[in-house]
């Protein structure tokens, strides 16, 4: 891929957590780290169109999802977490489950 140079201002916070992040080996450099970090960025709001794009086709076939179905999406996507993790504790505890 061909790289450019650039002139970016950033939060402070940033910059020292891309240089803890080369003095702890986890980024060649800070630019390979800033790189990396907008290549998540790029990649996450392609996955986010793509999103948008299905739940219009959702939509369009079977009308607008209402807020009644995200809160008891929500429910049940909590019942089934905290199901699992009472279930992961118990088999980390060496019992059956």
């Amino acid at each position: 891929m061909k790289r450019e140079r650039i002139t970016v201002t950033v939060d402070a916070e940033w910059i020292a957590a891309g240089a803890a992040a080369v003095a702890e080996g986890r980024a060649d450099s800070v630019s390979a780290w800033v790189s990396e970090a907008m290549a998540e960025k790029a990649a996450c709001d392609r996955r986010l169109r793509f999103m948008d794009l299905a739940i219009a086709d959702y939509e369009a076939e079977f009308g607008v999802i209402t807020d009644e179905q995200m809160d008891e999406r929500i429910r049940l996507d909590r019942q089934s977490a905290a199901e699992f993790r009472a279930k992961s504790a118990v088999q980390k505890a060496g019992g059956a489950a």
